[in-house]
């Protein structure tokens, strides 16, 4: 199927490689249907573009890459809702921004996703050891257009 995007033009996606977010995302609950798109096969960031409206994109990365420990508690109904035996079954990504001259991940909200069935959901974590705006990295020249 043939989607359309404002950052790639039209891009053609296997349907049955579309994910599914029931209750949508945070912010956005009327998006319910997505594509996984990598711009490369190096890369470590990807775009969560929208099927319904081809303004709404997110880049996302496994957090897991960045900081081995990061974990995610979900819960025995959530587990159930995404048809997952276990947690360490789920897929794990983070809607990344560029904040103060440094790439940043919002691990306060996971996305939690069953590769196998291609649904997921966006989590909100009780836990506060996570922020919503953990730094992965900082861009260089960030530091001293900072001082400047």
């Amino acid at each position: 199927m043939k989607v359309l995007t404002s950052r790639f033009g039209e891009v053609e996606i296997d349907a049955s490689r579309l994910l599914v977010f029931p209750h949508g995302l945070l912010g956005f609950a009327r998006f319910r249907t997505f594509a996984l798109l990598q711009p490369d096969d190096r890369g470590v960031f990807y775009w969560l573009q929208s099927v319904e409206d081809p303004e709404l994109a997110f880049v996302v990365t496994d957090p897991t890459a960045w900081i081995p420990e990061y974990n995610v508690p979900i819960r025995p109904t959530e587990l159930q809702d995404l048809e997952l035996a276990r947690a360490e079954d789920a897929t794990l990504f983070a809607i990344v921004n560029r904040r103060d001259g440094a790439i940043t991940a919002n691990l306060q909200g996971p996305i939690v996703l069953n590769a196998a069935t291609r649904t997921g959901v966006q989590l909100v974590l009780s836990d506060r050891s996570w922020s919503t705006r953990h730094e992965l990295v900082r861009l260089p020249g960030a530091a001293a257009a900072k001082t400047a």
